[in-house]
């Protein structure tokens, strides 16, 4: 399995804290059974003030260490992006920490404020979509606006945006109402990506295949695997193209 939205790398925002923990953290993921784990770091300005090459430093030296202490994990390095103007001067800047590609897309992993679906956002989807960027928003399931009324998320579907639900709801682990309307996400087929958004070695753990499961009786077992397995690989691996500001 791949994992796509993880904090794992330590000391760097609310993910991991320290070396020892983020090895943990790996090893965990490995004995779960995920063999490739985008590490995720925020992209939040005044917050998190991460860069793009900053994370990427970070992502090489864990990499090495991850293959002293013969931990069999591959990392991609990537980010999750909070939404705001601030993403503008990111693509101008050639700064964006990009999940992937998917069909001649660039994918960004862009993060809503977990208390509402926030003023605009529909006018910088589209700004990004002009330019062949794609957002993948996660964890829809737990924003608060979507807790309440699932068709919140609706509007940034129809333009195109793709949906990347956290498999711990799937499993039930964020509380009744998130499980179900992930479950509805599923239902409704809008999800693309399973991924365990894991901060921590105790109540957010890096592991995908409870979820997957809970999700393989809603959708099916082969559609389960497509969210944690085939769409992952799909989208790291397709070759990346140009953006222009």
């Amino acid at each position: 399995m791949i994992d796509i939205h993880c904090h794992m790398l330590p000391g760097i925002d609310d993910g991991a804290k320290t070396l020892s923990q983020a090895l943990d953290m790996a090893r965990l993921a490995v004995a779960s059974g995920i063999t490739d784990t985008v590490v995720t770091p925020h992209f939040h300005a005044g917050r998190y003030e991460n860069t793009r090459e900053s994370v990427q430093a970070a992502t090489r030296q864990f990499q090495a260490c991850l293959q002293e202490h013969d931990v069999p994990l591959r990392l991609h390095s990537a980010g999750e992006v909070r939404i705001g103007a601030e993403l503008m001067g990111m693509v101008a800047a050639d700064q964006v920490p990009f999940l992937g590609s998917l069909d001649g897309y660039r994918l960004v992993l862009l993060e809503m404020p977990h208390s509402h679906s926030p003023v605009g956002a529909d006018k910088l989807v589209k700004w990004c979509l002009q330019r062949m960027i794609r957002p993948v928003i996660p964890h829809p399931e737990r924003n608060k606006d979507v807790m309440r009324d699932i068709e919140a998320i609706t509007p940034l579907v129809e333009l195109g945006c793709l949906l990347q639900v956290t498999a711990g709801a799937v499993a039930g682990d964020f509380g009744a109402m998130a499980g179900k309307r992930a479950g509805q996400l599923l239902e409704r087929g809008w999800v693309s990506f399973l991924a365990s958004d894991a901060h921590n070695t105790h109540r957010r753990i890096p592991n995908l295949e409870p979820g997957r499961a809970a999700a393989a009786g809603i959708i099916g077992e082969e559609a389960s695997w497509q969210l944690v397995r085939d769409n992952p690989r799909k989208m790291l691996y397709a070759p990346m193209r140009e953006v222009s500001s």
